[in-house]
Protein backbone atom coordinates (compact mmCIF):
# COMPACT_ATOMS: atom_id res chain seq x y z
CA UNK A 1 0.00 0.00 0.00
CA UNK A 2 1.30 3.48 -1.40
CA UNK A 3 2.62 5.90 1.77
CA UNK A 4 3.42 8.75 2.72
CA UNK A 5 6.39 10.54 5.00
CA UNK A 6 6.20 13.96 6.28
CA UNK A 7 9.37 14.96 7.50
CA UNK A 8 9.91 17.93 9.92
CA UNK A 9 13.65 19.39 9.85
CA UNK A 10 15.01 22.22 12.02
CA UNK A 11 18.20 23.50 10.97
CA UNK A 12 20.45 25.19 12.56
CA UNK A 13 19.86 29.16 12.95
CA UNK A 14 20.47 30.13 9.82
CA UNK A 15 21.44 27.35 7.71
CA UNK A 16 18.16 26.75 5.94
CA UNK A 17 19.40 27.21 2.70
CA UNK A 18 22.30 24.93 3.38
CA UNK A 19 20.17 21.89 4.45
CA UNK A 20 17.61 22.65 1.20
CA UNK A 21 20.52 22.83 -1.59
CA UNK A 22 22.47 19.42 0.39
CA UNK A 23 18.88 17.45 0.20
CA UNK A 24 18.15 18.42 -2.78
CA UNK A 25 21.85 17.47 -4.01
CA UNK A 26 20.89 14.26 -1.99
CA UNK A 27 17.68 13.35 -4.02
CA UNK A 28 19.02 14.76 -7.43
CA UNK A 29 22.36 11.83 -6.89
CA UNK A 30 20.73 9.14 -5.22
CA UNK A 31 16.91 9.14 -5.07
CA UNK A 32 16.19 7.62 -8.26
CA UNK A 33 18.38 4.86 -6.70
CA UNK A 34 16.20 4.22 -3.24
CA UNK A 35 14.24 1.08 -3.82
CA UNK A 36 10.28 2.14 -3.80
CA UNK A 37 10.54 5.93 -3.53
CA UNK A 38 8.06 7.39 -5.92
CA UNK A 39 9.07 11.04 -5.53
CA UNK A 40 9.57 13.93 -2.84
CA UNK A 41 9.18 17.37 -2.81
CA UNK A 42 10.64 19.86 -0.38
CA UNK A 43 8.75 23.01 1.51
CA UNK A 44 10.24 25.86 3.29
CA UNK A 45 7.96 26.72 6.52
CA UNK A 46 6.23 29.99 6.38
CA UNK A 47 6.82 31.86 9.69
CA UNK A 48 10.22 29.90 10.25
CA UNK A 49 12.94 30.62 8.45
CA UNK A 50 14.91 27.49 9.94
CA UNK A 51 12.02 24.96 9.10
CA UNK A 52 11.84 22.37 5.94
CA UNK A 53 9.36 20.09 5.38
CA UNK A 54 9.86 17.38 2.97
CA UNK A 55 7.18 15.05 1.48
CA UNK A 56 7.83 11.81 0.27
CA UNK A 57 5.76 9.17 -1.49
CA UNK A 58 6.62 5.51 -0.94
CA UNK A 59 5.64 2.37 -2.61
CA UNK A 60 4.78 0.85 1.23
CA UNK A 61 6.02 1.02 4.54
CA UNK A 62 8.24 -1.81 4.26
CA UNK A 63 10.39 -0.40 1.06
CA UNK A 64 10.26 3.27 3.18
CA UNK A 65 11.97 0.82 6.36
CA UNK A 66 14.33 -0.74 4.24
CA UNK A 67 16.26 2.07 2.70
CA UNK A 68 15.90 3.55 6.22
CA UNK A 69 17.38 0.93 7.89
CA UNK A 70 20.39 0.36 5.56
CA UNK A 71 23.75 1.54 6.70
CA UNK A 72 24.28 2.99 3.17
CA UNK A 73 21.66 5.30 3.69
CA UNK A 74 22.20 6.54 6.93
CA UNK A 75 26.14 6.92 5.99
CA UNK A 76 24.83 9.57 3.09
CA UNK A 77 22.35 11.29 5.17
CA UNK A 78 25.10 12.09 7.84
CA UNK A 79 26.04 15.03 6.61
CA UNK A 80 22.45 16.54 6.85
CA UNK A 81 22.09 15.43 10.54
CA UNK A 82 25.26 18.39 10.92
CA UNK A 83 22.78 21.38 9.67
CA UNK A 84 20.07 19.80 12.33
CA UNK A 85 18.95 21.57 15.48
CA UNK A 86 17.87 18.37 16.38
CA UNK A 87 16.15 15.14 15.65
CA UNK A 88 14.10 15.30 13.04
CA UNK A 89 10.29 14.17 12.78
CA UNK A 90 8.39 11.96 10.69
CA UNK A 91 4.76 11.21 10.26
CA UNK A 92 4.20 8.42 8.35
CA UNK A 93 0.42 8.15 6.58
CA UNK A 94 -1.97 6.22 4.25
CA UNK A 95 -5.16 6.62 3.16
CA UNK A 96 -7.78 4.95 4.25
CA UNK A 97 -8.46 1.58 2.70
Amino acid sequence: MPIRAIVELQAKPGRRGELRSLIEELIATHGQGMQGLLGSELYDVIGDPDRLVEIADWESAEARDAVMQNPAAAEMMAPMLDLLAGPFRATVVSRPT
